[in-house]
Order: C-alpha cells, then sequence, then structure tokens
C-alpha cells in the first residue's frame, strides 16, 4: 500500500480502534498492522501527538508479564474527532470512488 495513503489514514485508524478498547502501545502496532503494515516506530510519535493534543488519555495499568503498561483512552474531544475524520473519510472515498468509476464510464458514453 502507498505509504501516503497509510499516513492519511492512521490518524483515523488509530481512534478507531482506540474507541472499541482502549489499548496499549504494542497491542495497538499489533491490531492496526492486521489492517495496515505499519512500522511499530511510526506509530509512537502519533501516539504523542494524539495526547498532546488532547484526543487521547492516558493511564497506567499493572500488567502479568512484567512493568506496567501505559493504555491509551479515547477523551470526548479524541471521540469527536473521530467523527469528524469518519465524516471526512466518507466523503474523500466517495469522490475518490467516483473519480476512478470515471474510467470505466469513458467508453460508454
Amino acid at each position: 500500500m502507498n505509504v501516503q495513503f497509510k499516513k492519511g489514514a492512521l490518524e483515523l485508524c488509530v481512534l478507531v480502534l482506540i474507541c472499541k478498547k482502549d489499548q496499549y502501545g504494542y497491542e495497538l502496532a499489533q491490531n492496526v498492522s492486521k489492517h495496515i503494515l505499519i512500522a511499530e516506530g511510526t506509530l509512537y510519535p502519533l501516539l504523542r501527538r494524539l495526547t498532546k493534543e488532547q484526543y487521547l488519555d492516558t493511564y497506567m495499568s499493572p500488567s502479568r508479564e512484567g512493568p506496567a503498561r501505559k493504555y491509551y483512552k479515547l477523551s470526548e474531544k479524541g471521540e469527536k474527532r473521530m467523527e469528524t475524520l469518519i465524516e471526512e473519510w466518507n466523503q474523500f472515498t466517495v469522490s475518490v470512488n467516483e473519480l476512478v468509476q470515471s474510467i470505466s464510464r469513458r467508453g460508454e458514453a
């Protein structure tokens, strides 16, 4: 998949996944990778930015497998951001799909 496509969609994917369930960084990286292939190092700067912009809240939780983990939780502001991004994504994909489909209709006119 094109790198620019991934960059454009990654914030939305992260917000949607965290909306479904609070997640720690590595868990989130694994879940994003089920849908789009990303380097783990790509995710952490985005998580820092989303936290700084108050779209995500964090909390520590004990782990049975080692030290406590930092979990990410969608804030109220983050939920609004996710809803806006979903709306923008839907508008964008409809427009692009119409344009792409116009190529196949070109011979029909």
